[in-house]
């Protein structure tokens, strides 16, 4: 007899919502993954093993429906295509993506408390997500938490980690906090970072860094020229 396979059943991406449509309550919940989504486009611009999406559904059958996807504020997969078929995921459906869960899981934490540290640990533990990042700058108290934290699953249960910024070797980065400055004004977000924990930069400051550099080598020029003349040919 021959058995059928339960995933013919399941439906497909295009029948799927992209989200739950619940809105957020604060600019960081879309600000900090989009800018770790743009970040990475920079790193890894040679690589297309690997997509990175914000406020997406994850659509998996470890839970009650496999109509039901967890929604993380960001989320990291490795070894996937980095378009499927060439083509933008409208979601992100574990029976299209050969069974791989996300590498990593960004929630951030907002007034309304979303089950973060418990009910979305838990959906996340049983997806089989390696690392699990919360970031919590404003209630941390409220939740007796600390701002940032990084769980790792170990036999099927999260650890808390500990140093910052962490290094994920499976994944061959590091995520802590840092400044960012938009005009004159400075606000906290997560970054990517190297093994040896310096900050990944974004492609305006490497820009900024350069002209700083050939500002400055023109300077030299014109402090010679002043005392020594042109220079020789």
């Amino acid at each position: 007899m021959v058995k059928s396979d339960p995933r013919q059943s399941l439906p497909s991406s295009a029948e799927l919502p992209c989200s739950d449509d619940t809105p957020v309550d604060n600019e960081d919940q879309n600000f900090i993954p989009n800018l770790l989504l743009f970040l990475l486009q920079y790193i890894w611009a040679d690589r297309n093993d690997w997509f990175f999406s914000v406020d997406m559904g994850v659509y998996h059958t470890t839970g009650v429906s496999p109509l039901v996807p967890i929604v993380p504020d960001g989320f990291l997969s490795l070894g996937v295509e980095r378009r499927k078929a060439g083509k933008s995921r409208k979601s992100y459906v574990l029976w299209e993506e050969n069974e791989i869960p996300p590498i990593l899981a960004l929630e951030i934490v907002s007034l309304t408390p979303g089950g973060e540290y418990d009910k979305k640990l838990d959906i996340y533990a049983k997806l089989g997500v390696l690392y699990y990042v919360i970031y919590n700058p404003e209630y941390w108290q409220r939740d007796r938490h600390q701002p940032f934290e990084v769980y790792r699953l170990v036999d099927g249960s999260y650890q808390l980690q500990i140093g910052e910024p962490f290094w994920m070797p499976e994944i061959g980065l590091g995520i802590g906090r840092g400044q960012y400055v938009s005009g004159n004004i400075p606000r906290q977000v997560l970054y990517w970072y190297d093994r040896q924990g310096d900050r990944y930069q974004t492609p305006e400051e490497i820009e900024q860094q350069t002209r700083q550099q050939l500002e400055l080598v023109q300077k030299q020029l014109e402090q010679y020229r002043k005392r020594f003349g042109d220079l020789p040919e």
